[in-house]
């Protein structure tokens, strides 16, 4: 089988293992069947712009034009630093976008990746933020009503606790087991001043995620289509939006997005 067409990042949908799809043009591969069979992606020398469509020689911020870059909300500052978000104030690159997107229900996590973070993401981004980092255990510290007071807590608890995942040792479910995310957030909750203990969420319940991997590899090694143009081997198995191939390499599908490429298997 051969198809062709433009990447997107993998869907993925909550079951035992997690389950993945690669949209990839009009149609959308089912990824867990491909485990342990040999896929082969080559890529066709072209990117196309995920926002606009346009033909681009580089993808910025994971499939977009430079001008898309430069422009569209969502490549904007607040992405990175939600804390600097001014949608509730009234200010934005496109503030019908930042109506949908940060001026709604945001969801401030911690999740047990490698060792534990703190994160935040849309509330119908729930599950999908946790399962694109390959978090295998999360809970919910708090729900605000708009970007920047989720950012406003974030923010707060990056003294006492990491907010990035360190993905090799994610790749390699090198895990720090020791950590309890409960007793975790009764400690975070301690560090909130007052005014953001109000969206504090009650619930502890914790959600468990495990993913189609055969084996966990010792080493891992990034490929990348701007360096080579075609990626093969034995799918070993998939974690956050990372294909594993021979228990060493691996692909980001996310950091690929807009390139054109045909998958084979």
């Amino acid at each position: 089988m051969k198809i062709t067409g433009s990447l997107l990042k993998m869907k993925s949908e909550i079951s035992q293992p997690i389950k993945y799809y690669l949209p990839i043009g009009s149609e959308s591969v089912e990824m867990n069947s491909l485990i342990n069979k040999p896929v082969r992606f080559t890529f066709e020398n072209q990117i196309f712009c995920t926002n606009c469509g346009s033909k681009t020689y580089k993808s910025f911020n994971q499939g977009l034009c430079y001008p898309c870059f430069q422009s569209s909300p969502s490549a904007s500052e607040c992405i990175i630093h939600p804390e600097k978000c001014q949608a509730h104030l009234g200010i934005g690159r496109d503030m019908e976008w930042e109506k949908k997107y940060h001026l709604t229900p945001q969801i401030v996590y911690l999740a047990l990746t490698a060792n534990a973070k703190v994160g935040i993401t849309r509330k119908p981004q729930i599950p999908t933020r946790w399962i694109d980092q390959g978090a295998v255990q999360t809970i919910i510290l708090a729900e605000t009503p708009n970007r920047y007071l989720a950012g406003v807590i974030e923010v707060t608890l990056k003294d006492f606790i990491a907010d990035k995942t360190h993905w090799q040792k994610m790749l390699k479910n090198e895990i720090n087991t020791s950590v309890d995310l409960i007793a975790l957030k009764e400690e975070m909750k301690s560090f909130l001043p007052s005014e953001l203990k109000q969206y504090v969420v009650n619930d502890s319940q914790l959600l468990d995620l495990n993913y189609p991997v055969l084996e966990y590899p010792k080493k891992v090694k990034s490929m990348s289509f701007d360096k080579l143009s075609v990626v093969e081997g034995t799918l070993t198995g998939i974690k956050g939006q990372y294909l594993m191939f021979d228990y060493l390499n691996v692909l980001n599908i996310r950091k690929h997005q807009g390139y054109v490429v045909s998958i084979e298997y």
